[in-house]
């Protein structure tokens, strides 16, 4: 899977509770994305622990998740950086879920199972208006 993109450089969480999903995203990103710095986690709480730290440029996420789920973990980091990207990946394709992400500022939600042509599809399009946004 060679990357036909510029080489961008940016840093992506992907907050996953199944570890061999996690595993699989971790390691397919980086073939499509050769400049791209991963930092995974198992539920919203380290997520939003590993996104102080580190202020990763996307946030890949779970909704259905223990200790935190993805809803209440992506309304923690937007309000400490109202400028953060989010990718929602949800087995649930409810109306009611969509009207949260909108208001959520979501950039993209994918559908599980994932498709991982529409994944960086996603990752493509947060960092094209990461380029648009305002210094």
């Amino acid at each position: 899977m060679e990357s036909d993109q510029p080489l961008i450089s940016f840093s992506l969480l992907i907050v996953e509770d199944d570890k061999p999903v996690r595993d699989v995203m971790a390691s397919l990103v980086p073939k499509k994305f050769p400049n791209c710095t991963i930092f995974t986690a198992d539920n919203g709480i380290e997520g939003v622990e590993l996104f102080q730290q580190f202020a990763p440029d996307i946030v890949l996420t779970d909704i259905n998740m223990p200790a935190m789920e993805g809803f209440e973990m992506i309304a923690n980091i937007s309000s400490m950086n109202a400028n953060a990207s989010f990718i929602v990946l949800t087995a649930y394709a409810v109306k009611l879920t969509y009207e949260k992400f909108r208001d959520l500022n979501v950039s993209t939600y994918l559908l599980k199972p994932l498709d991982f042509s529409e994944l960086f599809a996603a990752i493509e399009k947060c960092l094209a208006e990461k380029k648009s946004q305002p210094e």
